[in-house]
């Protein structure tokens, strides 16, 4: 008997085994078609001549004329900027928030997040009916007297992405700053220090490594945008941009210069990536955070400078969406808003948009079912059953997280837009570009929490008989379904809000509502902008709110 069970017991472990070679097979199978395969078409196309000749004249024109090489330029002037504000703005607010009693702390942090969830074109859109040329604030200071800073060109950019991105800096460093050994702080203290140089030597170097972490997402996301400078930098052009204007010029694009321009993006994101991997390996420590420190009372006088700082900070930062959502309910005459509030332009957005809308949710859908589903079994082999190849696939997955969006769009219309397989201008090719540029976001979460559970969980399930992968899917992928909600809930929100990558794909049936608020902000159309940006904003406060019920209070992975 107990012969038959231990055979049953090793034929069941071989399926599961085979099962997971299926899945770490299959898995890179799809990489090699949805993400290597286009790459490579790409990178092909980059060195190719309208006749189809070889050639390196692309690149020879990249670096030799100004209109190209000074988009490069501007493009690390505006991420170097952002970044460098973001951190400036959101690591003394994090120190703030995580070391002093600061009344409302939930409401400031709850307020981040949501200001973060929302796309930076929708905040461009905003500051534009504030500070554009016949903007509210604009006409309130000329009567005055006053002239108003203006929202376009470079400082409007990094204006608003600072305001849009600080909270990767504050939500990155709140964490870190709230696991650090005491000790450490208490033993500078003890050697005389003041408390300023006690946070510049000791505290902020400990938590490096998560700074330029956060800095790393902050700079990559200002590289991807393509609505704010598309929307606000009128003659100051980022690479985003001008790759989109050669590929779908109505002139005639110049589909070899969008695409060097592509890998010349690609190579500039992992160069990055390359150089803050070298930083944090050289700056990274080890410690106990059994002793976190202790949050304290401030004086009144600074108690109220850091409150007013926090909440000046999170007003700025909401005033986007408390903008959209006003504007929505007003009339308007073109680009002008009436002071009459109705139900027009959801009367119009339903009516004449109404499948943009419907193409958003049904996407998503689709797209978030497939993340789901892969990003649990990736994550799985990636931590339980490492080995090169599956190193090698953790590698991949994570590949598309520093992508521009535009360019992931031009790389799959490359790649299939003629045969074995074509599917420029369907709905497929989008909810590709959705699963291929949001997984990271699932598979990281679900990677973290299973790095928690305990393998000695699945072998005692084991041990009663189950085998391994059923063992799986009715014990560890239970235990791991709080980190997987997670990810996907961000995967969810991020994916809605999706235009860089969606105004490349989409075709008359395919819009979404990111793409029609785009469009409709270029043809002045404010008043269904402003209904369309707020029916997103609605859904990504739903989908917080629900993540907490849901979650018990748990914050949102990033």
């Amino acid at each position: 008997m107990a012969t038959k069970q231990q055979k049953k017991r090793k034929f069941d472990f071989r399926n599961s085994l085979n099962f997971w070679n299926y899945v770490s097979v299959g898995s890179f199978i799809l990489l090699f078609i949805f993400l290597i395969y286009p790459f490579s078409s790409l990178f092909l196309e980059s060195m190719k001549t309208s006749e189809g000749a070889f050639s390196l004249k692309t690149y020879f024109n990249f670096f030799r004329l100004p209109y190209y090489f000074n988009t490069l330029k501007n493009s690390f002037i505006v991420c170097t900027l952002a970044t460098i504000f973001s951190v400036l703005v959101g690591l003394p607010m994090a120190y703030i928030t995580s070391r002093f009693h600061v009344p409302g702390k939930k409401f400031i942090n709850l307020m981040v997040i949501l200001s973060l969830l929302s796309p930076p074109f929708i905040g461009a859109y905003a500051w534009i009916i504030l500070l554009g040329r016949n903007g509210l604030v604009t006409n309130i200071l000329a009567a005055i007297g006053i002239t108003a800073p203006t929202i376009y060109g470079l400082g409007g950019i990094i204006f608003i992405f600072t305001l849009k991105f600080f909270p990767y800096v504050y939500l990155y460093a709140s964490g870190a700053l709230s696991s650090i050994d005491a000790s450490l702080e208490e033993a500078g203290e003890n050697l005389g220090m003041s408390s300023f140089k006690r946070i510049m030597t000791i505290t902020f170097p400990l938590i490096l490594p998560t700074i330029t972490s956060a800095a790393l997402l902050v700079f990559m996301t200002s590289l991807a945008d393509f609505g704010t400078p598309m929307l606000i930098g009128e003659g100051f052009k980022t690479l985003p941009v001008v790759v989109y204007d050669e590929f779908m010029s109505e002139l005639g694009g110049n589909a070899a210069m969008a695409s060097t321009l592509s890998v010349i993006i690609v190579m500039f994101s992992l160069s990055v990536l390359f150089i803050q991997k070298k930083v944090v390996e050289k700056r990274s420590y080890m410690m106990s955070s059994l002793r976190p420190p202790e949050v304290k009372e401030l004086p009144k006088g600074k108690k109220f400078l850091a409150t007013l700082f926090c909440y000046s900070v999170v007003l700025l930062a909401m005033v986007q969406q408390i903008v959209v959502i006003t504007t929505s309910f007003m009339k308007t005459r073109g680009p002008i808003f009436l002071k009459e509030f109705s139900l027009e332009n959801y009367n119009l957005v339903l009516n004449r948009l109404s499948l943009n809308i419907r193409n958003t949710f049904v996407f998503a859908v689709i797209a978030l079912t497939v993340m789901i589903v892969l990003g649990i079994l990736i994550a799985y082999i990636i931590v339980r059953r490492r080995s090169k190849f599956n190193n090698m696939l953790d590698t991949l997955i994570m590949f598309p997280y520093v992508i521009p969006g535009s360019v992931l769009g031009i790389t799959l219309l490359v790649a299939f837009n003629k045969q074995p397989m074509v599917l420029s201008g369907t709905a497929a090719i989008i909810i590709i570009a959705y699963i291929i540029r949001k997984i990271p976001y699932t598979v990281r979460s679900s990677a973290s929490i299973l790095y928690q559970i305990d393998p000695s969980i699945e072998e005692a399930s084991i041990n009663l008989g189950v085998s391994p992968m059923k063992t799986f899917f009715k014990v560890t992928a239970v235990m791991m379904a709080p980190g997987v909600f997670s990810g996907a809930i961000l995967s969810w929100i991020t994916t809605i809000n999706e235009l860089s990558s969606t105004v490349i794909l989409y075709t008359g049936r395919t819009s979404t509502i990111s793409v029609a608020v785009y469009t409709e902000v270029v043809r002045a159309s404010f008043g269904t902008a402003a209904a369309l940006a707020s029916i997103l904003t609605l859904t990504t406060i739903i989908s917080i709110i629900v993540f907490n019920r849901v979650s018990g209070g748990r914050t949102i992975s990033l």
